[in-house]
């Protein structure tokens, strides 16, 4: 099976993919492009399923670069991959040649880029980044290395979408707290429990920082079992484990 890569128009021709989770090495649970090392999934596999994306963007494997991404606000620029693990969810870079790529298995993957500027952001959004503001971080560090807002494209990825997004009232509370206006991006779900729309609020959020524009790929990672990994869905299937999808981009 060869790879399945979703591309979106207004990045190119920065080569970018968000890929599904086939034309992978990997098996089981994991089957089949499974680029995530925190699995258990075994680590020769993802090294061959990481070779393969960095391949299918044009560069040597050494040369895409990966944060251990801990659901922060932390957004660092980077001229190499780190030799050691660096603890943040958004990369930027100003350097040719260099992948910048973000695992997911229901946040919202989202690559940046300023075309004009040559300046390209990878970032990880599950709520918890997304209130704390890590899109804003990532276009933050993106102009630090001479890009504008108006001139970045921002894409989102595959993500949980919202009608598998349930939730309870106390994650609903710290949303309202947050902005009262948060409540648009809520729906009554069953008994107490509401829907969440998690793309929804990530659009609003690079808007409002000025991003001159932000679209979504509308693909929901929970409802294609085929295609993508969902954490959410695992855990409902109660399985052991589950795959992790990437999302690269390279200038």
């Amino acid at each position: 099976m060869t790879l399945e890569i979703l591309a979106a128009d207004v990045l190119a021709p920065f080569s970018h993919g968000f890929f599904t989770r086939r034309g992978g090495a990997s098996s089981g649970v994991f089957s089949s492009l499974n680029c995530g090392y925190g699995s258990s999934d075994q680590k020769e596999m993802v090294a061959i399923n990481r070779a393969r994306v960095a391949s299918a963007i044009g560069i040597d494997d050494a040369r895409l670069a990966s944060v251990h991404q801990v659901h922060s606000a932390r957004a660092v620029p980077l001229e190499s991959p780190p030799g050691e693990p660096i603890e943040a969810d958004a990369m930027v870079t100003a350097t040719p040649g260099l992948g910048l790529a973000i695992l997911t298995a229901d946040c919202q993957p989202v690559l940046f880029a300023d075309h004009d500027a040559g300046v390209i952001g990878a970032a990880h959004a599950g709520w918890k980044g997304a209130i704390d503001g890590v899109l804003e971080a990532t276009l933050d560090a993106m102009e630090d290395l001479g890009a504008q807002r108006s001139a970045t494209t921002a894409v989102i990825g595959p993500s949980i979408s919202q009608a598998a997004y349930e939730v309870g009232p106390e994650f609903l509370d710290r949303f309202v707290d947050d902005d009262p206006g948060n409540t648009r991006f809520f729906a009554n779900g069953t008994g107490d429990k509401y829907q969440f729309d998690l793309i929804g609020y990530g659009l609003q959020r690079l808007r409002d920082a000025g991003v001159g524009h932000a679209e979504w790929t509308g693909h929901c990672t929970y409802s294609d079992p085929d295609r993508f990994y969902s954490y959410r869905r695992c855990t409902h299937q109660r399985q052991a484990d589950y795959g992790r999808l990437i999302s690269a981009i390279c200038l």
